[in-house]
């Protein structure tokens, strides 16, 4: 079994995937996401998405998230934006999600929006698409592949004594990747998504077609190099074979193949830029500023440290990362150049 066929399995499958019977987000769960840090990044990223509107001339417009988790950031996007002229009244709100639990838990975050939602980004409709995703793309299944003398050996899973183990192929040829052949040394690995260059070719040639825009947040770099598939087990980090369907597993997004697809489709691709960085173009500083009169005592550390969690090099600020996406002849989008 491949790496990508073991992730989309304990991940997705409709019984016993991670995603699919619990919430694994926030204190209770085995991660935070940071719209789970601080209201902070969702309104941000909210308000560049209404300026990205605004630059394209307003109109009928889907405000669309990836991955929404409890629907958080949306939420906040939503509240951030109700004082632009006339874009709630162009939205319409869609949330790609596969999970029916956390479904149940996006509607009750975002009671009194009426919300679409799709299994996948092939359903989203023929309109300006303003997107969202954060820490989407690092869940998605990944193949690893071991650099030879002679060629590439995939890294496979195996059953050996009723316990799941690693196992190499035999080396050989994989075209998709001669081009890393020049910058890989022999006993590196490198890793590989189909399926986050799909979904991002798909929005990239509505966004093509229908104008709008996207926001894109994750954790990785450009090009991949090493492995980083990774399991959290009960808010710890745990060996990715250990608790199949238990455990959240990601792996560190390569930037590189996302940018490509959506420069194919035509569009203007801006970073990845580091996500500290982008914040604090946007204004994050002040807006903490802003809400820091209103708090004291415990909750005024709990908001300056959320503050440095999101945006200092030594925590998110640097490793999460950030692509920004805009039809030809659009404005680019704030936060991604001084």
């Amino acid at each position: 079994m491949t790496i990508a066929d073991y992730m989309a399995l304990c991940l997705g499958h409709p019984d016993h995937g991670y995603y699919m019977a619990h919430d694994p987000f926030g204190a209770a769960g085995d991660f935070t996401t940071a719209p789970e840090i601080s209201q902070m990044f969702g309104e941000l990223l909210g308000l560049a998405l209404a300026q990205a509107w605004l630059d394209q001339g307003g109109g009928p417009a889907a405000l669309v998230e990836l991955g929404p988790g409890r629907g958080t950031l949306m939420a906040d996007a939503l509240r951030a934006t109700a004082a632009v002229p006339g874009f709630h009244e162009a939205l319409s709100v869609h949330l790609v999600e596969m999970s029916p639990h956390l479904r149940t838990v996006q509607r009750k975050t975002l009671a009194g929006w009426d919300i679409v939602f799709h299994d996948d980004v092939t359903t989203l409709p023929e309109l300006p698409l303003l997107v969202v995703a954060n820490e989407f793309f690092d869940a998605l299944p990944i193949r690893q592949f071991l650099r030879q003398h002679d060629g590439w050996s995939e890294r496979l899973l195996m059953l050996k004594d009723n316990a799941l183990s690693f196992a190499f192929t035999e080396p050989r040829p994989v075209p998709d990747l001669d081009w890393r052949l020049a910058d890989m040394e022999v006993g590196q690995i490198v890793e590989m998504s189909a399926t986050g260059p799909a979904i991002m070719g798909a929005i990239a040639e509505k966004i093509a077609a229908f104008g709008g825009a996207a926001l894109m947040f994750d954790y990785g770099d450009a090009p991949s190099r090493g492995d980083t598939l990774q399991a959290l087990y009960k808010q710890q980090p745990n060996d990715p074979l250990a608790h199949p369907g238990k455990a959240d597993l990601t792996a560190h997004v390569d930037f590189g193949p996302l940018a490509e697809v959506a420069e194919e489709a035509g569009l203007r691709v801006q970073g990845p830029v580091a996500q500290g960085v982008f914040l604090e173009r946007l204004g994050i500083t002040d807006r903490a500023q802003m809400l820091a009169r209103n708090l004291d005592d415990a909750a005024l550390k709990s908001h300056i440290a959320a503050h440095r969690r999101l945006t200092h090099p030594g925590e998110m600020g640097h490793l999460f990362k950030g692509l920004g996406l805009t039809p030809p002849g659009a404005p680019p989008l704030p936060g991604f150049d001084p």
